[in-house]
């Protein structure tokens, strides 16, 4: 598959593919006989990782130490797996936070929420009689001075 083609595919653009490369996230890719990348369809499924991996908030550093442990083989799970049991505790920790600033927020809505219902409330039965609240601006309007047209 050749990089343009790779692009569409992961929704990443050729020059993030390119530099992933450099930096040693993706693997060098194959050349054709006209020296353009190649590369097979199974590294789609390593971006989807990366790009979860880059989601959940892992820094740039920490997935190319995951990828240099990959590329050394099965000798490096053990480190894989506790890099990843690290990173899961660390986003378990966003994502309770993200719940408390969440239910904050919830807190904050619900007030206001009650304070336009009790308002509009108010105003509804400050005009019995009738079912629409009085909008009447209770600030009178400034005067216009003579000799000016204001519309």
């Amino acid at each position: 598959m050749k990089i343009g083609q790779l692009a569409k595919s992961s929704g990443l653009s050729a020059h993030t593919l390119r530099y992933y490369e450099r930096i040693g996230l993706l693997p060098f890719a194959d050349r054709d006989a006209s020296g353009q990348r190649d590369y097979d369809e199974t590294i789609l499924i390593w971006i989807e990782f990366l790009g979860r991996l880059k989601n959940t908030g892992m820094p740039i550093r920490t997935m190319l130490a995951y990828a240099n442990m990959r590329n050394d083989g099965p000798a490096t799970e053990k480190a894989r797996h506790d890099l990843l049991v690290a990173h899961r505790a660390h986003v378990q920790a966003t994502i309770e936070n993200l719940q408390a600033n969440l239910l904050v927020l919830d807190t904050k809505i619900a007030g206001y929420a009650a304070t336009l219902q009790r308002t509009q409330d108010n105003d509804t039965s400050a005009q019995p009689g009738t079912d629409k609240p009085d909008y009447r601006n209770p600030v009178p309007t400034r005067p216009t001075r003579p000799g000016t047209n204001r519309r």
